[in-house]
């Protein structure tokens, strides 16, 4: 038992989070269960740092000299999400565009208080998924259409619906279905001064069921890649994916920014618990805008009887 503590022991606590961390350097999240577990990176991060004080304590320095390469790796990939960074943009003289996403849970978030969210932030476009034709029919009730009366409408019962409701005209409005069939509305919103910006309400099939992560990764094959030398173009929703997942990292790599990133706020959580289970939140739902695009603004708002949280963005157009 000695032998097993001085020799064994400390390898068993540097390990799991040097693992972690090659499938998180390496990008191998493409399979069940990886694609779930890779959302909590930035716990393991965290959690990474007491292995190597216990280490360092106990002197055992090779199994501390890995402990530290696997913390040092693991912070440097997420805590860059707490910096701004600077965003000359921002102060631009663009035309402002303010913008919001909510994932309302199949119909159980409250019209009343998305209506609310709207008005209080002076939404200019909105992008809802899991959307029924009779939630939007109570948002209406609530006022919805006085504020935000251009829509495209593709709300279906259950939760593959989804719609982009605007205060500014829409056209070419149009869906795309992912494997899976979640749906993403889409359209031209023409701004004043008679420009233009693509927006695509964003829904990919999370990774829940082994069956199920395959048809996700799909659909990140399908997702509209930004265009920084064409159309100005605004990708926001429920990503079902974190900045720990590499088929993100290579959508955003397209020339899109993250605009919670941007902000150094990319570690908010926007997800979870879910269903009473005491899930830490993760950060699944987002704003992705053109690189040519300024953030000047972004929060992660509160709407009761969604187990999702909506966010929102004042973004500036080149």
């Amino acid at each position: 038992m000695k032998r097993f503590l001085g020799r064994t022991l400390p390898w068993l606590l540097a390990l799991p989070a040097a693992v972690w961390a090659v499938f998180r350097l390496a990008g191998w999240d493409s399979w069940y269960p990886a694609a779930q577990l890779m959302a909590f990176t930035p716990y393991v991060a965290a959690g990474s740092l007491l292995p190597l004080a216990i280490l360092l304590l106990w002197r055992r320095w090779a199994a501390a000299a890995l402990a530290g390469v696997t913390a040092l790796a693991l912070v440097a990939v997420v805590l860059p999400r707490y910096f701004a960074d600077g965003d000359a943009l921002a102060g631009a003289r663009g035309q402002a565009l303010r913008v919001m996403t909510a994932n309302v849970l199949v119909g159980s978030a409250g019209p009343a208080d998305l209506v609310t969210l709207v008005r209080t932030h002076r939404v200019d476009v909105l992008a809802l998924q899991e959307v029924s034709p009779e939630y939007l029919a109570a948002a209406d009730a609530a006022g919805m259409r006085d504020e935000l009366p251009y829509r495209v409408d593709y709300s279906v019962p259950g939760v593959e619906g989804s719609a982009l409701l605007s205060r500014l005209p829409l056209r070419e409005g149009g869906v795309r279905v992912n494997p899976g069939g979640f749906r993403q509305a889409h359209a031209e919103v023409v701004v004043p001064g008679g420009g233009t910006v693509l927006v695509e309400s964003a829904h990919p099939l999370a990774p829940w069921a082994d069956f199920a992560t395959p048809l996700w990764a799909r659909g990140y094959d399908d997702q509209p890649r930004a265009t920084p030398n064409g159309p100005v173009r605004v990708l926001l929703g429920d990503f079902n994916a974190t900045l720990d997942h590499h088929l993100l990292r290579e959508l955003i790599s397209s020339g899109y920014r993250d605009a919670a990133e941007v902000l150094g706020r990319g570690l908010h959580g926007t997800w979870g618990p879910y269903d009473g289970d005491m899930i830490p939140p993760v950060t699944l739902d987002r704003v992705l805008a053109d690189r040519r695009v300024g953030v000047r603004d972004f929060q992660v708002l509160v709407l009761p009887g969604s187990d999702h949280r909506p966010v929102y963005a004042e973004l500036v157009l080149p």
